[in-house]
């Protein structure tokens, strides 16, 4: 019985301090078509990794190493984001150095929450309409951002309330008046996730969008 107590409580506190490892195995990695390449992590939106599982394929196409991270496991989860990105440091069909991290809507929020302030860890950060809701005092989020941040907005987007162009524009804003390098592209006629086949699919702004996030990456991970 005693020891049966003793096996409960170690399984507890294993769920408790295993939480970070168990959220950075949740992963799926996306090859470049041969050798070796740079790492860009990449955390998917609300509708989880499927959804977004081309445009990892996409990037990986270029000759980088993927992982694709399910944003909805990494909301308000720091340690488990940067546990994430220290495994894709180590997949062998990775290069070594800094990694590039892309997030769309909820993850782009993520990456922005957490990712734009560790400069020892991140390259870059590149976000398609993510979620700036959570932003309280734009002032001081812009001052805190340490590393270039590339963000694509749509004008028309009003999804949930939670990505708005306006906030973005304010996040740009204050960053110029801080001195940290953000940088936001709007879409007049884009909405929430243009860049997807469907209702709100955005030709010109996918086209723009892609051309910019290629050369972004390029430059930050020395492609």
């Amino acid at each position: 019985m005693i020891r049966s107590a003793l096996l409960l409580i170690a399984a507890f506190w294993a769920v408790i301090l295993g939480g970070a490892d168990a959220a950075a195995q949740a992963q799926t990695e996306y090859s470049p078509p041969s050798g070796k390449g740079p790492v860009v992590v990449m955390i998917s939106g609300q509708l989880g990794p499927a959804h977004d599982e081309p445009s990892a394929r996409k990037i990986a196409s270029l000759g980088y190493d993927v992982t694709l991270l399910d944003g909805n496991a990494l909301q308000g989860r720091g340690a488990a984001l940067k546990a994430a990105l220290q495994q894709a440091q180590a997949s062998p069909h990775g290069l070594p150095g800094k990694v590039a991290v892309v997030g769309f809507s909820l993850g782009g929020g993520v990456a922005l929450a957490f990712a734009s302030h560790w400069p020892d860890l991140v390259a870059t950060v590149v976000a398609w309409y993510p979620a700036t809701k959570f932003i309280g005092d734009v002032k001081s989020f812009a001052g805190g951002i340490t590393l270039p941040v590339l963000m694509f907005v749509g004008e028309q987007d009003h999804y949930q309330n939670c990505c708005l162009a306006d906030t973005a524009q304010a996040l740009a804003s204050a960053a110029k008046a801080a001195g940290t390098p953000v940088e936001v592209v709007s879409y007049r006629g884009a909405d929430h996730d243009f860049i997807f086949a469907g209702r709100t699919y955005d030709a010109e702004a996918t086209a723009d969008s892609w051309q910019r996030a290629t050369v972004r990456l390029a430059q930050s991970l020395g492609r």
